[in-house]
């Protein structure tokens, strides 16, 4: 018995570590980004948020999005997704995102300026759309 009691206390040692590094390695790798609702609540309880670097998800108001494709310069609002409340307007400079559009959920990083202009040096889209099997058309498939 002495020897399946060392086993058993063994095999816990090492899923234990196993698991911990799992848990670990997960929460590391994770990417939280505030809502705008959370980004303004956080900025008026400490000011100092201006100069951190965060991410912040919404979605793009219609109607103001504006892109220079010359100077590739993209200025829009992000508003809260549940809310509507909380807008910033954001700035970012580079190339457009292929699914850029008015409505669409976006995640922007970068810095909430003290002038409450949301400066992006990364801006993702979420593709709101299911990819499904396109249907055929003339009755014609493989044979």
């Amino acid at each position: 018995m002495k020897k399946q009691s060392r086993f058993v206390a063994g095999a816990v040692a090492v899923l234990g570590v196993i698991g911990y590094l799992m848990v670990t390695g997960m929460r590391d790798s994770m990417v939280y980004y505030f809502t705008p609702d959370e980004l303004a609540a956080k900025v008026h309880a400490d000011p100092t948020m201006h100069e951190v670097g965060v991410k912040v998800g919404g979605r793009v108001v219609p109607g103001t999005v504006v892109f220079d494709q010359r100077t590739l310069d993209l200025r829009f609002t992000i508003t809260d997704i549940a809310s509507g409340r909380t807008r910033f307007p954001v700035h970012y400079h580079g190339p457009l995102p292929d699914t850029f559009k008015e409505g669409r959920d976006v995640v922007a990083e970068g810095q909430l300026t003290a002038g409450g202009t949301f400066e992006a040096a990364t801006v993702l889209t979420k593709c709101g759309s299911r990819y499904e099997g396109m249907q055929q058309q003339g009755g014609g498939g493989p044979s």
